[in-house]
């Protein structure tokens, strides 16, 4: 859930059921059938209502005539993006998993960022790239873009680091096509483990940035 302490903006001046848990790195994981970086001073805070499930998003998109899902479209559309991410992403240490409607994207700190930084290692860019096609081909799909740290060191710190890792995927994303109309920017710092920070290895998965990608619907 979104919470009201996030940081969330839109970003612009360039131009996310069960699921089975595994290695979060390896991209197995699905259920669900048919049913160089650009900096932060690129964002602008336009509205976005994100924490009411990305309403002015929604009606932004559908105002420019980008149709909206409805009923059974929504799965297969789903089924079909994810399957190509699934084949763009195979190898890259990126997984993809499917949560009923939504599809994550983890992408862990070892190939996205140095320690300490906010810039993207030039190593990832390919790998973005191929997200970047897909999100162009499924343009009825919100983005969401979240940063999250371990544990380590001051909790404003890494708030701010988090939203500024976010940052810098999402604009990149938006460098190679995709419309800025469609992503958010969530800083989540060190508030969303997904392992023990009581371990090296822990808190290496807890450093990621993580993609929610969402159908866009007319409700």
């Amino acid at each position: 859930m979104l919470k009201k302490s996030i940081a969330v903006a839109l970003v612009a001046g360039f131009a996310a059921g069960c699921v089975t848990s595994t290695d979060p790195y390896t991209g197995q994981q699905k259920i669900s059938n048919t049913a160089g970086g650009a900096a932060l001073g690129a964002l602008a805070g336009a509205g976005v209502g994100l924490l009411a499930g990305g309403d002015d998003r929604r009606n932004a998109l559908i105002g420019a005539g980008i149709g909206a899902l409805a009923g059974g479209a929504v799965g297969s559309y789903m089924d079909q993006q994810e399957s190509q991410l699934r084949g763009q992403l195979q190898g890259t240490g990126v997984s993809v998993t499917r949560q009923g409607d939504y599809i994550i994207l983890n992408m862990p700190s070892n190939i996205t960022f140095s320690t300490d930084s906010a810039t993207i290692q030039p190593a990832f860019y390919p790998t973005l790239n191929s997200v970047a096609l897909v999100l162009q081909k499924y343009n009825r799909t919100l983005v969401d873009v979240f940063g999250h740290t371990d544990s380590t060191g001051n909790d404003n710190y890494n708030l701010d680091l988090s939203q500024r890792r976010a940052g810098s995927v999402a604009n990149y994303l938006i460098s190679q096509g995709a419309a800025s109309q469609r992503f958010a920017i969530i800083g989540e710092g060190e508030t969303q483990p997904i392992a023990s920070n009581a371990t090296p290895d822990g808190r290496a998965q807890n450093r990621r940035v993580e993609i929610r990608l969402s159908p866009l619907t007319g409700a």
